[in-house]
């Protein structure tokens, strides 16, 4: 049985998050595997993946923070928001040659903050029973509703490019709370210029404290597995040391927790999720305010750290 831990996979475009998740199960031999925050297709980047008990901690990091590399191309709309939808519209190339920087600024500058931001049409939201993008390929017309989400950073990193005479490419970094779709900022800053806009590449760095530096491929997961090494899985009690304020509880603590009572919040904050830790270093539970005391969110057995 492996290790419970997280797994940081760095995605290669056209793998989904599913193919993903069934390599992993056959990698780590288990079917106890789960991830947190799906990438599309055509992105690549960083995808968490839980295997065994630390699946229990997927609930707590899907809703982090995350952080993308991306290409937006301005000068045209397409149906899917991305490169590989057909086109909606296309600009004339003298308007994308007029786009000036302190207009670019101005449009970029609109979408920071927290703001309401219509989900891209071919998204995984549910309308009437039926994921958006299945109803859209089928041919129907979905308007889905604002909802609020929070751009931390949205900037352009390197000088705008011309491409073919008619398209203007942005490189750019987006910071955002979860549930901000990448393709959705592509779409209204090409809406704001006039001229229509798509991503052509999108890359997942962030999510949370975790970076895709410490990814690897599934293919490099794949020859670490033929060399007869064991999967570098990220054992649950680091994975959480790593992304959440920890406490140390002292043995009273640790029977009263696993026997779901509740302790002294002495000075933690509130709203914000603790991993709490026996003396050995081991994983014990999830811990969450309420009032003056700490309750458990999850607990993890005592054998889900080795």
């Amino acid at each position: 049985m492996p290790i419970p831990g997280l797994l940081l996979i760095d995605k290669e475009s056209n793998w989904t998050s599913h193919d993903v998740v069934a390599k992993v199960r056959g990698l780590a031999g288990t079917r106890k595997v789960g991830h947190a925050g799906t990438l599309d297709p055509m992105a690549t980047g960083l995808l968490l993946i839980g295997v065994e008990s630390a699946t229990k901690l997927l609930t707590f990091l899907v809703g982090e923070s995350k952080t993308y590399t991306a290409t937006i191309r301005l000068g045209a709309s397409t149906i899917t928001d991305d490169r590989e939808g057909d086109f909606l519209t296309q600009a004339e190339p003298g308007k994308v040659l007029a786009i000036s920087k302190p207009q670019l600024e101005a449009a970029l500058d609109a979408l920071r903050g927290e703001i309401m931001q219509v989900p891209s049409s071919v998204s995984a939201i549910k309308v009437d029973g039926q994921r958006a993008y299945a109803k859209v390929r089928g041919g129907d017309a979905v308007k889905l509703a604002a909802r609020p989400v929070k751009i931390s950073r949205f900037s352009i990193d390197a000088e705008p490019r011309l491409v073919d005479e008619q398209y203007l490419d942005l490189d750019v970094t987006v910071e955002c709370s979860s549930g901000t779709y990448i393709r959705a900022l592509a779409r209204d800053i090409g809406e704001a210029l006039g001229v229509g806009g798509h991503l052509t590449a999108l890359r997942r760095t962030h999510i949370g404290r975790y970076s895709v530096e410490q990814a690897k491929t599934i293919g490099e997961f794949q020859k670490i597995k033929q060399d007869g090494k064991d999967l570098p899985i990220l054992a649950s009690a680091q994975a959480a040391e790593q992304q959440f304020l920890t406490r140390v509880l002292n043995p009273q603590e640790v029977i009263d927790i696993r026997h779901g009572k509740r302790i002294p919040a002495d000075s933690a904050p509130k709203e914000v999720a603790i991993a709490a830790l026996d003396q050995a270093g081991n994983l014990i539970a999830i811990l969450e305010r309420s009032g003056g005391q700490l309750k458990s969110s999850v607990v993890f057995s005592e054998g889900a750290n080795a």
